[in-house]
């Protein structure tokens, strides 16, 4: 199993915690029906997670060990929800039985496993015949941002290096399709969606996001106890972050793959 990169800093579960159906999963929106159930794997902080449960009959979320599942059990108590269970488990591997779900949805989950296609082939044999999975990544490599600012070249391929070495595939976006096939999915629909952030509030959030995030986060440590970069290149890829925050023409593109598999 691969290491998780970001980790769960408070820089991380900042970018976390803005996720929503319309800005995570609206391709899935329309798929989504009051009688289904819904494995959720990766939930996270569970923002996307209790929207689908104000959405579907029972949904069942998923993460790696029992601190990160308490983050989703908090939001679905915050919000008074009781169709939600919870289950620690590795998606290679998942202890539910055949045919057990309508719908199986992934958020960036599958860039950071060891084996995506093993993950898939487990989405689809939990899903019910005529079920669906859904999954959605982003794709590093398509980032792309102005101002041209060389500190944040530096960050991007520090993010490459690191999730790589943690049994990661940062650039997953553009491998789902090819990643369903292997996983023996015949019907799937691939498609795509963007976050983009271009004013001040946005570009104050993000950029100041990852200006702490590269200095605080589990990818920070990796980063210095690996030799992948010094504290000093934290600090010149933590200014970029700022700088690109404060030009008034900042504009920044996250492109995501998405798919829709038959099951």
């Amino acid at each position: 199993m691969a290491t998780y990169t970001h980790g769960h800093h408070e820089t991380v579960l900042r970018s976390h915690n803005n996720r929503t159906i319309a800005n995570s999963a609206e391709y899935l929106r329309p798929y989504l029906t009051p009688d289904a159930s819904l494995l959720d794997i990766g939930a996270g902080p569970g923002t996307i997670t209790v929207e689908f449960a104000e959405q579907v009959a029972h949904v069942t979320a998923t993460e790696i060990g029992e601190a990160e599942l308490a983050l989703s059990q908090r939001a679905a108590a915050d919000r008074g929800l009781t169709n939600l269970d919870f289950s620690v488990e590795d998606v290679h591997a998942l202890t539910f039985a055949d045919d057990s779900f309508d719908v199986v949805h992934a958020h960036q989950v599958l860039q950071h496993v060891a084996d995506p296609v093993q993950a898939l082939r487990e989405m689809r044999r939990v899903a019910k015949p005529g079920g669906m999975v859904a999954a959605r990544d982003a794709d590093y490599g398509g980032f792309i941002w102005f101002p041209l600012i060389p500190a944040l070249d530096e960050w991007l391929a520090l993010y490459h290096a690191a999730a790589r070495a943690n049994g990661g595939e940062p650039d997953a976006g553009r491998r789902l399709l090819s990643w369903a096939k292997a996983a023996g999915f015949v019907d799937v629909t691939a498609t795509v969606s963007t976050w983009c952030y271009a004013t001040r509030e946005e570009r104050a959030w993000w950029g100041g996001m990852w200006a702490d995030r590269i200095l605080e986060s589990a990818l920070a440590r990796q980063a210095v106890d690996t030799g992948l970069a010094t504290r000093a290149d934290l600090e010149r890829m933590s200014a970029g972050w700022k700088a690109w925050a404060d030009a008034e023409d900042g504009w920044y593109l996250v492109p995501h793959g998405e798919i829709i598999a038959r099951a």
